[in-house]
């Protein structure tokens, strides 16, 4: 890849930098849950600046619109009783005492927030706040209005791809516009299986949109297909997280537990530290073993102020 084609795959969010040659950008997705409750809030987002997250993120819904009015009067089960399904969603909505609370809690431990809005309301809430960065949920990738408002804040906009035909993808990275996007590969289902994250297509992605930087939305079990993503070229990362995957929430069984995030975390910048660019050369730390073992001298230098095509072995 060119430097240009490097540097226009660059996004800003906050005071980091995701894209290629930058750290991964690693968000530890806390959606709902909290369940409603904003101490459990407090701790996953704690949880998270421990493992060395960069960023948590939320949802923000308004309920009266995200909820279909066929349903609003349905009573279930919820932890804190029988209820309909209207005040449910409301039970586990914060306002904007509670993301003040939120935003000055991610102050303190050093650690970004956003999230993702499910309607034009939630994005005029949500722009209240200094956020780094808006999320769009694979299940909004069709919803024009939104993305037009998204659009209109002038903030990079994350963009998550699962449940979506490459055809709808292309028609979202075109309202959105690609100056300001980064597109995240997803499967919606949860918990994902193995054989249906198809991690190639970051690749793919990759390949078809070369000035958007290519991240990954994880809904799997596990760390390792994550830890495969980054190898594959990740230069974002989301995992929802948890602080129990007993805990009540449709959510809390794809999530990652405190340790499990902890050890994600250590294996990323691992892996991205291994991963080096691509040139092959002697390292001074090998020189020493090639004295030891190689018996055969062979190339032993390169001119390296030459083109690849032209240079002049010096052997001995």
């Amino acid at each position: 890849m060119s430097n240009t084609a490097s540097n226009n795959r660059l996004r800003t969010l906050g005071s980091k930098t995701a894209g290629p040659g930058h750290p991964v950008y690693i968000t530890g997705e806390i959606g709902i849950n909290h369940n409603g409750d904003l101490e459990n809030a407090f701790a996953l987002i704690d949880v998270a600046a421990d493992a060395g997250c960069d960023a948590v993120k939320f949802q923000k819904r308004t309920p009266e619109i995200c909820t279909p009015r066929d349903q609003w009067d349905i009573e279930r089960d919820t932890p804190w009783g029988r209820m309909t399904y209207i005040d449910y969603r409301h039970r586990v909505e914060f306002g904007e005492s509670e993301y003040q609370a939120i935003s000055e809690h991610c102050a303190k431990r050093g650690i970004d927030w956003f999230a993702s809005p499910w309607d034009t309301e939630a994005v005029a809430f949500l722009e209240k706040f200094d956020v780094p960065a808006h999320k769009v949920a694979s299940a909004s990738l069709t919803d024009d209005e939104l993305l037009r408002a998204l659009r209109a804040t002038g903030r990079t906009i994350i963009l998550s791809t699962g449940m979506s035909t490459p055809k709808q993808i292309r028609h979202a990275v075109e309202v959105l516009g690609s100056d300001n996007i980064l597109l995240c590969h997803a499967t919606s289902t949860y918990p994902a299986k193995a054989e249906e994250l198809n991690l190639r297509v970051i690749n793919t992605l990759q390949a078809e949109y070369p000035n958007v930087p290519i991240g990954y939305s994880g809904h799997e079990t596990g760390l390792q297909t994550t830890l495969a993503a980054v190898a594959l070229g990740a230069t974002f990362v989301e995992r929802h997280i948890t602080l129990d995957r007993a805990m009540w929430g449709s959510d809390q069984a794809a999530s990652v537990e405190p340790q499990g995030l902890s050890r994600l975390v250590r294996d990323i910048r691992t892996i991205e530290a291994s991963l080096g660019d691509g040139v092959k050369k002697v390292y001074e730390s090998e020189l020493g073993p090639m004295k030891k073992l190689r018996r055969v001298a062979g190339v032993v230098a390169e001119t390296e102020t030459s083109g690849a095509d032209d240079r002049e072995p010096v052997t001995v």
